[in-house]
């Protein structure tokens, strides 16, 4: 399909109807044509409320954050009775996990109207990453209560409450999500996680099978299948998979991360600074599967060149808008570093992406090869023990991500060429209410100075 361009435009337009057709072009993803006809609209009516509210919701979605949230400030003062302008705040607020002013927008729009079950459901998102888990699960039942239809409710309560150990009420209401929209990935994928949680790992083998009998190619109900039945195991997980996982919530990435007291930025930000010392701008770095760019500000004061790449457009696109990245580039990880230059990077991270593939030893050895010397590799992995993974060094657990033993990343980052390695037992993030135990791996190109 050919995309509108500036000149297929209608050029005789009311404000009215140019404001409508961009809607009409922003539902069905054309976001630079509705932002052009939204810019028009304000040049004609600089304060007009619904185009300023209308161009935040794009430029949110092209990564600039802070710009949108400017404009639905300004849309806010000229009609502050609107609840939608509230809620759109809030969202975009909880995304960057600045939960404090996320609530207070929520509570503002329900001054105005409290019968919108989309604002509860986004209230209890809010309340779960703020660990105010009744609260949250009261938001969730409120929605449903308003309306039994709401998809995201029945999900968000599915998950909140598979969170705290009651599978069989999450269950039902997984269920119910798929009765509604019975091509729903995320309840399909959840219901599926949820039998394996209850420890019903035959019903979910056959779950994951009847779905690829509906959908042949799906590429989740294939990685979980063989996540929850050990049949067919991939060396990694497919792009497809990948894609299919990160496209589908990166809006709420950030957000939910919070929730889950997500430390692996961190952890790498720590191992860079205890190698490399006080942060110079000296160091040409790839972020390695950047998603939304959570490492690019604690990387930036080390970098004097700092690229991110990512198998999502919509992470790259939330990753734009930090403004800590030299370049963003869409690719796969492995093939990237095979094809990229020799000896490219002083430093390349990876913060839990090393988790959807199994077998190393490739993307290891291409990694080695963009290094310089001297050069480092640091990066986070799910870790399981040798004897859970005796045969290859690393199981596919059935949340559809891959851990590896000690053993296995030592001897791979070996065989890759690297001259040192170091390894940290450390905690990911909670899942489930535990603790996700991980390893913190850092490996040299070259040993240390006197070894």
């Amino acid at each position: 399909m050919n995309r509108p361009s500036d000149s297929d435009m209608p050029t005789e337009m009311t404000l009215e109807d140019a404001l409508a057709y961009a809607t009409r072009l922003h539902r069905i993803g054309e976001i630079d044509a509705a932002e052009t006809l939204y810019k028009r609209v304000l040049e004609a009516v600089p304060e007009h409320p619904d185009a300023l509210g209308f161009l935040a919701i794009a430029r949110h979605q092209r990564g600039f954050s802070e710009e949108a949230i400017e404009l639905l400030r300004r849309s806010a003062e000229l009609r502050p009775n609107a609840p939608g302008v509230w809620i759109n705040l809030g969202n975009i607020l909880l995304d960057l996990g600045r939960f404090e002013l996320a609530g207070e927008a929520y509570e503002h729009s329900l001054q105005f109207d409290d019968s919108n079950p989309g604002l509860y459901s986004n209230l209890g998102v809010l309340r779960r990453a703020q660990g105010r888990l009744d609260e949250a699960e009261a938001a969730y039942r409120r929605a449903l209560e308003l309306d039994r239809k709401d998809i995201d409710a029945h999900n968000n309560l599915g998950n909140l409450l598979a969170g705290t150990g009651r599978i069989e009420e999450a269950v039902k209401h997984y269920c119910e999500s798929i009765a509604l929209m019975p091509t729903n990935p995320a309840a399909r994928k959840m219901l599926g996680y949820a039998y394996c949680m209850l420890g019903r790992i035959d019903e979910a083998v056959q779950y994951y099978r009847a779905w690829l009998r509906e959908e042949p190619d799906n590429a989740t109900a294939r990685h979980h299948l063989a996540a929850c039945s050990g049949e067919d195991v991939p060396e990694r997980a497919t792009d497809g998979y990948v894609e299919s996982v990160f496209d589908s919530f990166a809006e709420s990435f950030d957000a939910k991360l919070s929730a889950l007291t997500y430390r692996a930025p961190e952890l790498i930000a720590e191992a860079v600074a205890r190698r490399f010392g006080d942060a110079a701008h000296e160091l040409d770095i790839l972020d390695a599967g950047c998603g939304t760019g959570l490492c690019g500000p604690l990387l930036s004061p080390h970098a004097r060149t700092l690229t991110g790449i990512d198998l999502s457009q919509p992470m790259l696109a939330k990753a734009q808008g930090r403004r800590s990245y030299d370049r963003l580039i869409k690719a796969e990880i492995t093939s990237f570093l095979e094809t990229s230059v020799q000896a490219s990077y002083d430093l390349i991270v990876s913060a839990d992406t090393l988790c959807y593939f199994g077998a190393l030893k490739a993307v290891l050895a291409a990694a080695r090869h963009s290094l310089r010397s001297p050069g480092s590799l640091i990066f986070t992995v799910e870790m399981t023990s040798e004897d859970a993974a005796p045969e290859t060094g690393y199981r596919l657990a059935t949340n559809g991500r891959y851990q590896h033993s000690r053993q296995y990343v030592c001897a791979m980052l070996q065989a890759a060429g690297f001259a040192t390695t170091t390894t940290e037992e450390v905690v990911l993030r909670t899942e489930g209410g535990k603790p996700v135990a991980g390893l913190l791996v850092s490996a040299d190109t070259d040993p240390p100075p006197g070894h």
